[in-house]
């Protein structure tokens, strides 16, 4: 009997994300390319701001019908979707009051659009109807609110983006390089203590310096930005993988090559625009 060898290691394909959980260089060429596009439509015509975010929620809300769906709950598209757009555009237009309005009169459509398909599961149906509407369109519209001042709309909305991926960031590269502590493990196993913490310092540092030197502001209200910002983030984060776990889904698609889906992009940035608009709304002025 010859000595028996030991075979040599598989390599793990190119594609494998390892350690960091997805591929990365995808991930960082998914997030450049949409930045481009977001920071271009601001600073060239900032109308065109609306579109952007238009068409990512639309994305999103269509995700979310479909992984609502394997829940059993059956959402009537063509309301949602329709009161949708008009919510983003009333932001736009009429500002908070008529972003409300849309939404109420969604609500309603929504509830009329289903009376047709009896009373069997319709409490589900547009209950997880009315839960979209709030949960995606009613938060994206602040991210719209944000760029309605002339004087600096444009730089409150890259403000936000900054320190919601700052606190992406950060999160990812201290939760990669020290994570040993599970902050929520049966949520989310990967989120660590450590990660958060890596979060705040970005996300306080990312507040700080864009309200100083894009808005003109105080530094502590940067800090107060960064601190809001990391909690809110990691709530839309966390909130998220709730729904995933419930709905027993790993992603709400797969559309960007080491994202997900659009939804598992905008978890965080939802969740902190109502924030970040409320701050700045009251602490800067426009």
């Amino acid at each position: 009997m010859g000595v028996e060898s030991t075979p040599p290691p598989v390599p793990k394909p190119a594609s494998d994300p390892g350690r960091a959980g997805r591929n990365l260089p995808a991930a960082i060429g998914v997030g450049v390319g949409l930045g481009v596009v977001i920071i271009g439509s601001l600073f060239w015509m900032k109308f065109l701001f609306i579109f952007v975010v238009l068409a990512a929620v639309l994305l999103a809300v269509d995700e979310m019908i479909k992984s609502l769906r394997t829940g059993g709950a059956v959402i009537p598209r063509v309301p949602v979707v329709v009161g949708t757009a008009a919510m983003l555009v009333a932001a736009y237009f009429g500002g908070p009051m008529a972003l409300l309005t849309a939404m109420a009169l969604t609500v309603l459509a929504t509830i009329f659009w289903r009376m047709p398909g009896g009373s069997v599961g319709f409490v589900r149906d547009t209950s997880a109807g009315v839960f979209l509407i709030g949960y995606v369109p009613l938060l994206a519209g602040f991210a719209i609110l944000l760029v309605q001042p002339d004087a600096d709309g444009p730089y409150r909305v890259l403000t936000f983006f900054l320190v919601v991926v700052a606190s992406d960031v950060g999160g990812y590269v201290a939760g990669i390089l020290f994570g040993k502590h599970p902050m929520a493990p049966t949520i989310s196993p990967k989120k660590s203590w450590e990660g958060f913490a890596g979060s705040a310092l970005f996300c306080v540092g990312a507040g700080i310096l864009s309200v100083v030197f894009l808005l003109d502001g105080h530094w502590w209200v940067g800090a107060i930005v960064g601190v809001v910002a990391v909690l809110t983030a990691t709530v839309g984060d966390l909130g998220e993988s709730m729904i995933k776990r419930d709905l027993g889904i790993k992603d709400m698609s797969n559309l960007l090559p080491g994202h997900g889906g659009v939804m598992d992009r905008l978890d965080s940035l939802l969740a902190t625009a109502p924030a970040v608009w409320l701050l700045l709304h009251l602490l800067v002025k426009g």
